[in-house]
């Protein structure tokens, strides 16, 4: 019976978008070379996202939940029962699964929303390991900087419908003795297992000896998330999981190889995007492009904005340290913003029986603008924000903003980063570019 019960959990979440305790995902499921014959140290690289069949429906309090478990924060006992709720499950069964599976640390890498189709909710990257090649569909995550991947060490039944890395079958293998990685999470779960270094192929750029950490153990949400086989962390090094000795990311590795040592994410709305190593396309931005200095401590893709402006109600000048992370869907923001964001919207409420912030589906939410510098701003439309219907009939639907206060950090996910062509400029000061597009 208990085993009956898991694996209905599992299905039940997996169908109704939890993912592997994460948000819905953006990527690439093609991969294009430019200029590959250039020397190694010119190369430039576009990724075309395209859409994954295969996603799941949306569900608010799922998108929030696992948000709180990437970060580690206690989840509130409302958000708990309202995921029960959705799923038609115990509040016992929500915890007993968060407690007693494996979640890999992620808001799956480089996640785009889906604010009503769903259309822009799971993406995959096809990552070349290893000689000869496994190709395995990764995530890209700026929120996280591991390379983790399904593996022949993980038990038969947690890789099924799985692309795994063997790297027996690698001539160009090699284990990291004595190395592992461990991510735990606040809620007690983890993920663990050994250290290969390999050769890793993305858009015909090679890193020769990345690390490549092999998974002994995963979730069983991630089990059942069979389009998505690892993840490629495009945070800073120093969040690396690896010990005794944190490995670098695989941007980090590749810098020496570009043209200029940055990526660019090109997120869109219901649409196919891209990200490009090594150059910026200014066919996809409109006007300058405004840098803002990074705070990599602890790892993130730290900054902070300058304010923000709710539809055409005057500019509010407020600092709001905030991390740039493309692995998250949703964007988390204090409640005094949410309070003004929010009272602009006729039947807007914070339900606690929907997990967050819901309104009238039928009402035209407010544009939100963020403040870059004190001279350039970033505008998201407020169709992005009405993040879809959280009921049968389709008269509620859920909210791209919502609270900070738990999570503990103001994050701008997918909601905001894909109303801007965002630059993630590396090297020895790292900054964050930000610039209008065509939406």
């Amino acid at each position: 019976m208990v085993a009956l019960t898991n694996l209905l959990l599992t299905t039940l979440l997996a169908s109704a978008g939890l993912g592997a305790a994460l948000p819905p995902r953006i990527g690439s499921t093609v991969i294009e070379a430019r200029e590959p014959d250039l020397p190694v140290s010119g190369r430039k690289i576009t990724l075309p996202q395209q859409k994954n069949p295969r996603f799941h429906k949306f569900n608010g309090a799922l998108s929030v939940y696992k948000t709180y478990l990437k970060y580690g924060a206690p989840v509130p006992d409302h958000l708990v029962q309202a995921v029960a709720n959705h799923l038609g499950i115990s509040v016992e069964e929500v915890h007993n699964y968060a407690n007693t599976t494996a979640n890999a640390r992620r808001d799956q890498g480089s996640a785009t929303a889906a604010p009503i189709d769903q259309s822009d909710s799971a993406y995959i990257t096809p990552v070349s390991i290893g000689t000869p090649a496994q190709t395995l569909n990764l995530d890209f995550d700026t929120g996280s900087s591991d390379l983790w991947v399904f593996s022949n060490s993980l038990p038969s039944s947690q890789r099924a419908g799985h692309e795994i890395y063997n790297p027996s079958k690698s001539s160009t293998a090699k284990r990291l003795n004595g190395a592992s990685w461990d991510i735990s999470y606040g809620d007690g779960s983890s993920s663990k297992g050994q250290v290969y270094l390999d050769k890793v192929t993305i858009g015909g750029l090679v890193v020769s000896n990345q690390a490549v950490e092999t998974a002994q153990q995963v979730s069983q949400s991630f089990t059942a998330e069979t389009s998505i086989d690892g993840l490629v962390g495009l945070a800073f090094g120093s969040l690396n999981t690896v010990r005794p000795r944190q490995q670098k990311t695989w941007f980090e590795n590749a810098i020496g190889q570009l043209d200029q040592p940055l990526f660019a994410a090109d997120l869109k709305y219901e649409a196919s995007g891209t990200y490009d190593f090594g150059f910026i396309d200014p066919a996809k931005h409109t006007g300058d492009i405004t840098y803002v200095p990074v705070n990599t401590n602890p790892g993130y893709w730290t900054w902070t904005s300058t304010g923000y402006q709710v539809g055409s109600s005057p500019f509010v000048s407020q600092s709001i340290t905030n991390i740039a992370d493309t692995g998250t869907t949703l964007m988390y923001v204090p409640d005094s913003i949410l309070r003004a964001y929010y009272g602009q919207i006729r039947g807007a409420t914070n339900s606690q029986s929907y997990g967050g912030y819901v309104f009238p589906c039928s009402t035209e939410a407010p544009d939100f603008t963020f403040g870059v510098t004190d001279e350039a701003t970033i505008t998201i439309p407020g169709r992005f924000i009405n993040y879809g219907p959280v009921t049968d009939d389709g008269e509620t639907c859920f909210g791209g903003l919502q609270t900070s206060s738990d999570v503990g950090i103001n994050i701008f996910g997918d909601v905001a980063l894909k109303a801007a062509y965002v630059v993630f400029k590396g090297g020895d000061s790292p900054s964050l570019g930000w610039a209008s597009k065509q939406l």
